[in-house]
This record gives C-alpha cells, structure tokens and sequence, in this order.
C-alpha cells in the first residue's frame, strides 16, 4: 500500500530523483517542444529539420539508456550524474546562437544521452537509499520532476522567446546547472544503499512468466511510439499548422506540464484501488483516447483535455509498467528487467521520431501522426491484457503440476 506521507529522511532522496528528471526529461527534451515554432519562424531552421532535430534527442536517448547502467558500474554514480548535467546544461548553451544544422544536431544528440543517464541513475541512486517502506512514495514521486520541468519550459520559455531566441537556450542551460546543483547535495546526503537496500528475494518462478515479462515491456515499447507526437510535434501543431499563435500552444504545453506533475499522483493511488495490472491497462486507454483526440476536435476544452491527460500518463505510464515488472519477477530481477524496458522503450521511440519526422515531411501535416500514435497505444492496451491471460494460464498450469 502507498504510504503519501513523507519525512525528512526522504528529502535527499527527492532531490536527487527530481531534479534528475527535471533536467533528463523535463529540460533536455519537453523545453524544446515550445521552442521549436520560435526556431522556424525566426528561419534558424526549416520545419522538417526542426523536426529531425527533435529526433536527435530520441537517438541520444536510446544511446543514454543502452550505456547507463554500465557507466555506473564503471565510474561513481556521482560523477556520472554530475556529467550528465553538464552535458545538457552545454547543449543549451552552445545552442545559443544560429549555427549549422550539424551542430545543433550533435548537441541535441549529446542532450539526449546525458538526459537518458540521468533517467536511469538518479531514480535509481534515490531508490537504492530508501528504506522498502518508502521506496512506492518515493518511486513515484521522483517522476514530478518531468512535469515541474514542462511546466518550467510552458511558462518561462515563451517570456524569453520575447527577450531572444539566443537568450532563451542560455537560460535553459543556466536552469540545469542550477537542478544539477541540487542534485549533487541531494546525491551526497543520500542514506548508504548498502544498509538501505535489503537481500535479494527475487521469485523463483521467473523463468515461467518471460512472455508475461516480455509482453509488458511490448506494451511500454508501443507507449514510446504514442509518446512521439505530443511531446515533439504538438505545440508546433497548434501554434503554425493550425494558426492558434504561440501563446494558445504554450497555454497547453502548460496543461501538458500539469498533467506531468499530476500524473505520479494519480496512477499511485489507481494501483492502491485496483493493482498495478488493471491500473496499467486503464492509463493505456486513457492516454489512447487522449493522443487521438485532436484527430477529431481542436476546440480549447478537447485540446486541454488532450493536453493535460496526455502529460499525466507518461510519468504514469513510467510508473505503472515499472511497478508492473516489480510485481511479476520481484525487487531483485526488476533492476536488469527495468534497464531491458528503458532501452526498448527508447530504441521504439528513436524509431518513431524519426519515422514521424519523414512522414511529416511527406505530408506536410502533423494530424496523422496523432491517429497513429493513438493506434500504438490501442495495441499496447491489448498487449496488457494478453498479459494477464498468459499470466493466469500459467498460473493454472503451475497449479496442476503441483496436484500431479
């Protein structure tokens, strides 16, 4: 059961986790989302290398995600992390200013990877020095620094675009040393995760549910792709192709924030209700319905509702499938098993964000790439539930070997 009240002891933790997915996330990628109708419109850059460039974040990140676990491994988590920051607080910086698409191509690629690391290893440093009594509250709380970094980006990036272009990217970067600041005091009050972190009691029977384990992390992989059109694609949607102006975009990249922030929240207390299964099937239908909204209304409120469960369910998602594996193999397999669905989960999104890139460069429209997304998401759910049904046949099976 989730315990929401929290203490002191928990605070380091927060830090490290927030912050690190405030900058992973919530700066190195949502921050560019609103920028990116500045950026053609100022003639930086045409619409379909913007695009491409929002892209280069996704391939970064499924680079970050395959190296994570390893560089923490090799090198101290802290070091790591604090390197991770840097990176991100440089790609804005060097950004600042017009420049070649190459150059902006490998600095968003270099945001990318280090926002993927931090993905990785702050939540986990966090995790790792709380006691298990805490580890649910604080595992999904840690996920609100993706939509306190949206909401961020939805309110301060559209007041700068006013001041400059150039000083906006600087500011943004100035934001993740600041974050990366916090992070480190976080980092170096943490609990030792030795004595925090109990022996193994990983469930024998792992063996036997691989496909469950496997059609999960199918389902997260397909959420990637459902992920693509709002978080690269939408405020630019709203803002040029449908003539809505940048402060209408912006006002739903700020919903999109609140939802984010909202999301951790209510997905926690869903899985308290009903279970991580049946809260995870839920928010696959919720987010479908919401990614495929704007295909058959733009008005404010169907925008706003688009805007705003579409952010809740990504931090949500996270958590739920994360939550999900837990429960299918245990605390002591759900480390490598987390690390396999990250990759999967970024290696689908890199795939989808440059598919969703040359497809809007054929059509010259973003409205498709919101239809599709939403048939991803579709899919996903009907993985879920594929899931639960291998899951009880085994289940039954295991029981009737047991009789013979």
């Amino acid at each position: 059961m989730m315990n929401s009240k929290l203490n002191s002891q928990d605070l380091p933790a927060l830090l490290t986790g927030i912050m690190a997915t405030l900058a992973g996330i919530g700066i190195a990628r949502f921050a560019y989302t609103p920028l990116l109708p500045a950026i053609i419109q100022q003639g930086w850059f045409t619409a379909s290398q913007g695009a491409y460039l929002g892209a280069a974040n996704l391939l970064g990140y499924f680079i970050g995600a395959l190296a994570a676990h390893s560089l923490s491994e090799r090198f101290s988590p802290r070091k790591v992390v604090c390197a991770s920051f840097a990176g991100i607080a440089l790609s804005f910086m060097l950004c600042a200013g017009e420049g070649g698409f190459t150059w902006f191509f490998f600095w968003r690629l270099v945001s990318g990877i280090a926002g993927a690391i931090l993905m990785v290893v702050g939540p986990s440093l966090a995790l790792a020095a709380t006691p298990p009594e805490g580890r649910t509250r604080v595992g999904a709380m840690v996920f609100t620094g993706i939509g306190l970094g949206a909401l961020l980006s939805a309110f301060i990036v559209p007041l700068l675009i006013e001041l400059s272009l150039a000083f906006t990217w600087g500011t943004l970067g100035l934001l993740c040393i600041v974050a990366g600041f916090i992070c480190d005091r976080g980092i170096t009050r943490l609990a030792s995760p030795v004595m925090a972190n109990p022996g193994g009691n990983g469930r024998k029977g792992y063996a036997g549910i691989k496909v469950v384990v496997l059609l999960v992390i199918g389902a997260y992989a397909l959420d990637a792709v459902g992920f693509v059109p709002h978080t690269v694609f939408w405020v630019d949607y709203l803002a040029r192709e449908n003539a809505l102006g940048n402060q209408a975009a912006s006002l739903q990249w700020g919903i999109f924030g609140l939802g984010a922030l909202c999301g951790p929240f209510m997905v926690g207390a869903l899985a308290q209700r009903i279970g991580w299964h049946r809260g995870l099937a839920i928010a696959f239908v919720a987010k479908a319905a919401a990614v495929s909204l704007p295909v058959f209304s733009l008005a404010l409120l169907s925008q706003s509702v688009s805007s705003f469960m579409v952010g809740a369910m990504i931090p949500g998602i996270v958590a739920l499938t994360s939550g999900r594996l837990a429960e299918l193999v245990g605390p002591t397999a759900h480390k490598k098993l987390w690390g396999q669905a990250t990759a999967a989960f970024a290696a689908a999104q890199a795939v989808a964000g440059y598919a969703m890139s040359a497809l809007y460069e054929l059509w010259g429209t973003y409205a498709p790439l919101f239809a599709i997304g939403g048939l991803m998401l579709a899919g996903g759910f009907l993985l879920v539930l594929l899931s639960r049904g291998v899951q009880q046949r085994h289940s039954h099976l295991t029981v009737q070997n047991r009789k013979q």
